[in-house]
């Protein structure tokens, strides 16, 4: 279980990378879309379904649902409201994991827990093309995708697919290191809102086991 959620956050924080409302342009392609994403948009709220399926799971873990929110650089909140609570939420130093069920948050900072992700495509300041292989993909399912695959190894997943509809990434298709394919739907996307500081603030409640990794 412990296990499943550690993937279903990085999951998370890959899906966050890109939940965003674009900027319209004339028959733009999917990667010209994210260009613009990465230069215009600095915050969005939003919410989300995800489900996992394939690899060795025994059996397929039941869809997540929730909502989000993101600041660049570095904020972001990921909030699992279904079937069971867990908050991934960042204060531009530090990542917090917070699961209730276990009664533990783990810690880690925003370079490490980030790393070459797709969510440093949102954190950082470097292009896309400085961390992954970018290549448009056909198009699918009435959406225009590309994929991103990581030039590192350790990434801890394969590549990510992202699918793109009337100037808005819609879908996130994630393949991990254990043959497993997250998928995360977006909806109810608001660009560039105001967000107060405080919504990205993180103490772990009282009785807690904290893991500083």
């Amino acid at each position: 279980m412990q296990l499943s959620r550690r993937l279903a956050g990085l999951a998370s924080a890959a899906a966050l990378s890109l939940c965003i409302c674009l900027p319209a342009h004339a028959a733009a392609t999917a990667q010209e879309q994210l260009h613009a994403f990465v230069s215009s948009v600095t915050a969005a709220t939003g919410s989300f379904t995800q489900a996992t399926t394939g690899g060795q799971q025994s059996q397929p873990r039941p869809p997540q649902s929730g909502t989000f929110s993101f600041q660049r650089p570095g904020k972001f909140k990921w909030s699992v409201q279904k079937p069971y609570e867990q908050l991934i939420i960042a204060d531009g130093k530090q990542v917090y994991q917070y699961d209730p069920d276990l009664a533990q948050v783990t810690v880690r900072k925003v370079d490490q827990a980030i790393g070459t992700s797709p969510a440093a495509i949102l954190f950082g300041s470097g292009s896309l093309e400085q961390s992954f292989d970018v290549s448009a993909l056909p198009a699918r399912d009435g959406l225009e995708w590309l994929r991103a695959k990581p030039r590192t190894t350790d990434a801890g997943f394969s590549r990510v697919d992202i699918g793109f509809k009337d100037n808005q990434p819609v879908r996130i298709e994630l393949l991990d290191a254990f043959g497993q394919t997250t998928r995360v739907d977006l909806s109810n996307i608001v660009p560039n809102p105001h967000i107060s500081a405080q919504d990205f603030q993180f103490t772990p409640p009282k009785g807690v086991d904290v893991v500083n990794m």
